[in-house]
């Protein structure tokens, strides 16, 4: 039950006692009418928030929790904000400290204290992230890592889903609230973060509605605020841009704080933009219990701190004002100690979960891309003229026509960004470096296709956000060199959501990229392969098209599943001709996990993906005539893997070599090798042998490139070492 809903009667009931020190905060309280019950409410959410921070501790010693990070020193702005924002109307991402928050929002002492145990009454991630990992789907409390920084483009994507929606009006429409508020916070530590000044820019472009909450204690873990900041202040170094709006208080007085929400609530629920708020507040404990803060904090520091911590400083101004008597005060600790005692003693006796239970949610539980619900026959149309490019274009106009909640962008890839210009003759409109998205903007509804910022992270975040909403996104990153910015919310965001909120949250979005090389002049940054970098990451999809027919089955699969596809594009493969296929229909789709036999053969078995198909095929073709039959299989999708088809295919030929065109050293052909090993070594005739880009980057000049990435002529002389072992 919400601990922050009784209605506000007793305005009347305070009469303070006249106390210079204390006018300001006085004249507040009669501004809000703010009544005995709510002081009471503000006095028992900061204890029951200290109270919990300490029994995590005492948990810790017990070897009954594993980890603490406190929120202590932050409770008087997160109760004040917990009193103004709404649960289950309003959005939350908050980061590790605000622990009062969420108690003030509706989470209980024993649901927190049972995720500091690792138990089932863990609501937030049902044991499986740290304490003061904050999660509530019921109370729209949104899953958080532990990044620090990520949350912010993850709040933009909320924010624009939100919008988004009130404007489809959809029937069955995912939730939406009128005049709602997307809630992200931080230290001031976290603004040192690129994605922070990401998320503050794109909000203040759009006017998104987003709170952007800062939690000054003036230290990143032992870093001083005043070493990262310009100025020693964000508010100072933010003060004039350009569409933010700024609140500033003191976090440590709950009745300031309190005047200041509700100041930012008016102004963003009235849709002028995003605010931000920086609430000094301090920190009575270390960083966490990995840190001992008495080694870089003098002793008149932590006791100035002392006095001006909300635990402290809050009751001593209701007592000497009258507000509150000793007794009231005294009764509040006494009930809220009471209370968490009560949940500590209750969360170490819960059970933990079954260990069976520790792949649950890494996948969906509902929607099987591997399964025969994917499996549709082609319904052929007109020439087989259609190249891999246009096979992904005309598949996201299909898909995007049929569904409102798909949302297409990234860099360039709509026609315009002013879409008045679709009227002029002398315009064709960009749609992506690779013209693969051209046309796809005006087959959707207005707002669908659009082009972001030239950040790689600020699309993942944002789309991560709007997946986590209900939206599909199906995104561009322009070039796979390029990725690396946005890894982080790759692996550890869209990767983790479903399997960190224990299945409460999901992130189901497509990540189309181009990849590869081959181009002639690409050289090091922009000829990249790297799959085995993702397919190292439990919970993403793999998928890599060699043409245009599995193109289109695939990314149909891949948009119409219910987790996160990275869709591997190679650029060398877009305009081929021996590559191309006529319409299949707008049904078609390829289960993920299932090879396709390119051509079938008893002395040798190939598996490959990529370019490395059709240099394979050209190499059998060399085998062929010395006599040899070469079996080879397209992986398709490297994540989930078909390993038995490859299982199937040894029995026979007894011979495996893999073609890739990533390095050799550590890629996916290594794992495809260490599994044969363990699982097929008996029908093995040969030493399994690889066929990779060397362990070097790609160079421009084109002589260099044709030894360093791998040939038709490689592939013919590992087969023929291989059949004539």
């Amino acid at each position: 039950m919400r601990i922050n809903t009784p209605e506000k009667t007793e305005a009347t009931e305070v009469n303070p006692k006249s106390n210079p020190r204390y006018d300001k905060k006085l004249e507040l309280i009669k501004k809000h009418k703010l009544s005995k019950a709510d002081l009471k409410w503000f006095m028992k959410n900061i204890y029951l928030s200290r109270k919990t921070d300490d029994a995590e501790i005492s948990m810790k010693k017990q070897n009954k929790a594993f980890f603490q990070i406190s929120g202590a020193g932050h409770e008087g702005i997160l109760s004040a904000a917990a009193r103004v924002l709404k649960p289950k109307h309003d959005y939350f991402i908050p980061y590790y400290r605000d622990r009062a928050l969420c108690l003030g929002l509706g989470v209980t002492p024993y649901e927190m204290l049972c995720q500091a145990n690792g138990n089932t009454g863990d609501t937030a991630s049902h044991g499986r992230q740290m304490p003061a990992h904050w999660g509530n789907v019921k109370l729209n409390i949104v899953s958080k890592s532990s990044c620090t920084g990520t949350q912010f483009l993850q709040a933009v994507g909320m924010a624009e889903a939100g919008l988004h929606l009130r404007k489809m009006k959809l029937k069955d429409s995912p939730v939406y609230h009128e005049q709602e508020i997307v809630y992200t916070s931080c230290g001031d530590g976290t603004t040192s973060q690129g994605e922070f000044w990401e998320g503050i820019t794109t909000a203040c472009v759009n006017k998104y509605p987003v709170l952007f909450m800062v939690e000054d204690n003036g230290y990143a873990i032992s870093v001083p605020v005043s070493v990262q900041t310009p100025g020693g202040s964000i508010s100072k170094a933010l003060a004039n841009f350009p569409g933010l709006k700024i609140f500033t208080c003191d976090g440590n007085c709950p009745i300031d704080s309190y005047d200041t929400m509700v100041e930012a609530e008016k102004y963003l629920r009235a849709g002028n933009g995003p605010a931000l708020v920086h609430a000094t507040v301090t920190r009575p404990y270390s960083h966490s219990l990995s840190d001992d803060h008495s080694f870089y904090r003098t002793k008149d520091d932590l006791a100035d701190e002392s006095a001006r911590d909300v635990f402290n400083s809050f009751p001593k101004f209701l007592t000497e004002t009258g507000l509150l008597t000793s007794d009231e005060v005294k009764a509040i600790l006494d009930e809220a100690s009471a209370e968490v005692r009560d949940a500590m003693n209750r969360a170490i006796a819960t059970a933990w979960p079954a260990k069976s239970t520790y792949t649950d949610h890494l996948y969906s539980p509902d929607v099987d891309p591997t399964s025969s619900d994917f499996d549709t026959a082609p319904k052929f149309s007109g020439k087989d003229d259609i190249p891999l490019a246009s096979a992904i274009n005309l598949t996201l106009k299909s898909e995007i026509k049929k569904n409102p909640l798909m949302m297409v962008f990234g860099e360039d890839v709509a026609d315009f960004t002013e879409v008045e210009k679709y009227d002029n003759p002398e315009l064709k409109g960009k749609g992506g470096v690779f013209k693969v998205t051209h046309g796809v903007q005006k087959a959707a509804k207005p707002g669908q296709v659009f082009n972001s910022p030239l950040a790689e992270a600020n699309i993942i975040g944002r789309a991560i956000g709007m997946a986590m909403r209900g939206l599909k996104p199906v995104v561009e990153i322009q070039f796979f060199d390029y990725i690396w910015t946005a890894y982080m919310q790759l692996k550890n965001e869209m990767a983790t959501t479903r399997y960190r909120s224990g299945g409460d949250f999901k992130c189901p979005m497509v990540v189309r990229v181009p990849i590869g090389g081959y181009l002639r002049g690409g050289a090091m940054y922009h000829s990249q392969s790297g799959e085995s970098l993702f397919t190292h990451n439990p919970g993403i999809r793999v998928v890599y098209p060699s043409n245009a027919l599995d193109a289109i089955g695939l990314l149909r699969t891949a948009i119409r599943c219910d987790d996160p596809v990275m869709f591997l594009e190679h650029k060398h493969l877009y305009y081929q001709g021996y590559n191309r296929c006529a319409d299949p229909g707008e049904d078609y789709m390829i289960p993920f996990g299932k090879a396709r036999m390119v051509k079938e053969g008893t002395h040798a078995t190939v598996v490959c993906w990529g370019a490395l198909v059709q240099k394979t095929v050209e190499a059998a073709k060399e085998l062929e005539k010395e006599g040899y039959s070469v079996e080879i299989l397209d992986a398709r999708t490297i994540a989930p893997f078909d390993f038995e088809a490859v299982k199937k295919s040894l029995k026979k030929t007894h011979r495996l070599l893999i073609c890739h065109e990533e390095h050799k050293t550590s890629g996916y052909a290594g794992e495809i090798a260490a599994r044969v090993n363990e699982e097929c070594f008996e029908y093995l005739d040969a030493p399994i042998l690889r066929v990779a880009s060397k362990d070097t980057h790609v160079a421009y000049c084109p002589d260099l490139e044709e030894v360093i990435l791998p040939q038709t002529s490689d592939v013919v002389e590992a087969l023929r070492k291989l059949v004539r072992y």
